[in-house]
């Protein structure tokens, strides 16, 4: 019997002053290796950890850096979404955020949870 991967959302709410933005990272990255599909919903001020070197500054120990996992999150097939009034309610370019973020609504987070995904927030 084939096997279908599961989505799973991670919402992200803090920034790069705070230890959650990295726990959400470390909770996506292990929801990739456990097999599920996993995109991220950046909302307030989780966006700044997607400015170009804004989390080059954030590292909780004995974490990796938050700007590896962002990294490694992408090249593994992540989806990283910032949310569109967070971005511009903070003066944010696209050219200003890090390769692969996609700016979106809310609605493609919702499409995936109507199909059943599963959603963890921090």
């Amino acid at each position: 019997m084939a096997t279908e991967s599961r989505d799973l959302v991670v919402v992200i709410t803090h920034g790069i002053d705070h230890e959650l933005s990295s726990a959400g990272m470390v909770i996506a990255l292990g929801g990739m290796t456990a097999g599920l599909k996993v995109s991220i919903f950046l909302t307030s001020s989780g966006v700044d950890i997607v400015r170009r070197g804004a989390s080059d500054t954030t590292h909780v120990k004995p974490l990796e850096p938050l700007a590896d996992m962002l990294r490694d999150f992408v090249a593994r097939g992540g989806t990283l979404w910032a949310c569109t009034p967070c971005v511009k309610s903070r003066g944010y370019a696209q050219e200003q955020l890090i390769e692969g973020v996609v700016i979106a609504g809310s609605s493609v987070m919702h499409e995936l949870i109507k199909r059943g995904a599963a959603t963890l927030s921090f």
